[in-house]
């Protein structure tokens, strides 16, 4: 019986660590207790023992790679007299049959959700990518999954051929079920009568997910150099990566044909060997300075007098729950201010063709972006979260600037990390990368988390004033109204064309009263109608 290893906790807190050294290799014969492997925590070098007699079925990881806890590490076939304490998916045939069946690739093995998102049980199937009956190969995206912080694309792990698909689109599937059924190495000769299999949606989650799938690891991009972020920043799985690794090949180099980009192992083989690359897949081409997006739109017209229900799911569902905490527990108050745009609307066309230069666009928010920052540093408190029961402050001293993006899934709200080292260029870059990224919905947890402070630019749409809601547990954020070009009286009493945004602050009264942000936003609105006034400040 093959069954999956799944990598305990290893620490409190901690939720990925590296594999440093494999102690085994597929084929081996392991004991009960038997290192398998050494992985590398942030805080400690661990020993990963076995569970089970058996023998190394795969490796699901090369040393160096990022393994997520709670996923599979590595798979095995479990003996029989240890498989007795093995939970796996259940099945409806002989187990004497199905262990054998299993091992030679003659029966389906269930494919497990695995851990896509701290704190994530449930999620939405968006997009089968595949259907029963299709042979797929190992890297291959299978399913489009959305959860409430993000879509996620589910790779497969083995070659094989499609068994049974446990869900329909729009259903919710959970962590650590079956998601769908594979015949490992392709037989497909047993496709026509699978050992039946219960359903996903019944099936409890298994203590040992047999045959899962991995996403490729979250790391914390804050802690990379520029060029190992760029290479993460590629849409590629692991073992293209391994590939790439092993060639010698920096993996952002290789123009990817899959989905969004996606490098495939195709793609790396063509890229060593010469061959002409095939046309990438259509990506989006809006510009990043807009935060708007046009709805995808299914539903069927309606007749006279009908109506139709629709279930509020992913985003939309933790969207909802988000403001309603929001509003519920957090007594919120607004102030408005215009701000005299010109000069800065002027420095920016000079700085444009510099920009475009240096390969990325330069939009407003940049500049909306690092005021702000700077401005916290005489603020601290607007930087800050209150905790649950509202009786603790806790200050922040990086700044993780969080701006609002309108997708056709719904409103993400991913943050730029520690924006106060970094300089206007770095901030443009990350601005146009998050707004690609959430317009394709491939925004990760690691974009949507440790947010500290949002700027919300509504403007972009149209709309002047707004009253935001606080993105909890932040005590403030910012609404952008729409720039206009409007009268207004110069110092000499003459009437002059002005380029005007109004500003509308949302605080938390528990923590910040009027005088507080009155004053913030006079600084930032300082820095943003005088911009060189923050040459004074920068480092």
């Amino acid at each position: 019986m093959v069954t999956e290893f799944i990598l305990p906790d290893v620490g409190e807190g901690i939720v990925e660590c590296e594999i440093v050294e494999w102690l085994v290799k597929e084929g081996d014969v392991i004991a009960e207790d038997q290192p398998v492997a050494d992985v590398q925590t942030d805080k400690a070098l661990i020993q990963i023992p076995s569970k089970y007699n058996g023998t190394v079925h795969k490796l699901h990881y090369a040393e160096g790679e990022v393994a997520k806890v709670h996923a599979p590490l590595f798979s095995m076939v479990v003996e029989e007299d240890a498989a007795d304490g093995v939970t796996t998916a259940p099945v409806t045939e002989n187990k004497a049959d199905n262990t054998a069946a299993a091992a030679t690739g003659n029966a389906p093995v269930e494919f497990i959700l695995p851990d896509i998102g701290e704190g994530v049980v449930e999620c939405e199937l968006v997009e089968w990518l595949v259907k029963e009956g299709d042979v797929i190969a190992e890297d291959q995206p299978v399913a489009d999954v959305q959860t409430d912080k993000a879509l996620v694309q589910i790779p497969s792990m083995y070659n094989g051929v499609v068994a049974k698909l446990h869900y329909k689109e729009g259903d919710i599937a959970k962590v650590h079920a079956p998601l769908f059924s594979i015949l490992v190495d392709g037989d497909s000769d047993a496709v026509a009568a699978p050992a039946p299999v219960a359903s996903a949606a019944q099936a409890s989650a298994p203590a040992v997910a047999p045959v899962a799938a991995v996403v490729a690891p979250q790391v914390d991009s804050s802690k990379l150099s520029d060029e190992e972020r760029r290479r993460i920043r590629t849409l590629a799985s692991p073992a293209v990566r391994r590939i790439a690794r092993e060639n010698d090949l920096d993996i952002a180099s290789v123009a990817g044909t899959g989905k969004q980009g996606r490098v495939l192992k195709e793609d790396v083989v063509n890229y060593l060997s010469g061959a002409p690359v095939a046309a990438p897949a259509a990506a989006s081409t809006t510009s990043a300075t807009s935060t708007t997006a046009t709805p995808v739109t299914t539903a069927q017209p309606m007749v006279a007098g009908g109506t139709r229900t629709e279930s509020i799911t992913g985003i939309k569902a933790a969207m909802a729950r988000q403001m309603m905490a929001s509003v519920q527990n957090i007594p919120h108050f607004t102030y408005a201010e215009e701000i005299d745009m010109s000069a800065l609307v002027a420095m920016r066309q000079r700085l444009k063709p510099e920009f475009e230069r240096m390969g990325t666009k330069l939009s407003m928010m940049p500049f909306f972006i690092k005021a702000l920052s700077l401005s916290l540093l005489d603020f601290e408190i607007l930087n800050a979260q209150v905790n649950e029961a509202g009786d603790t402050l806790t200050y922040f001293a990086d700044h993780n600037i969080g701006m609002a993006v309108d997708t056709p899934k719904g409103l993400f709200v991913p943050n730029i990390k520690q924006v106060q080292n970094k300089s206007l260029f770095e901030i443009s870059e990350a601005v146009n990368e998050l707004a690609t990224l959430g317009r394709a919905g491939r925004l990760g947890p690691d974009h949507l988390k440790g947010g500290t402070i949002t700027i919300s630019n509504i403007g972009a749409i149209g709309g002047t004033v707004t009253t935001p809601i606080i993105n909890r547990p932040e005590v403030a954020i910012v609404g952008l109204g729409r720039l206009q070009t409007l009268p207004r009286f110069d110092a000499s009493g003459q009437v002059v064309a002005k380029q005007i945004l109004n500003a509308s602050w949302s605080g938390d009264h528990r923590v910040i009263d009027g005088g507080i942000i009155a004053r913030f936003c006079n600084q930032w609105k300082l820095y943003l109608e005088n911009p060189e006034m923050m040459l004074a400040r920068l480092r």
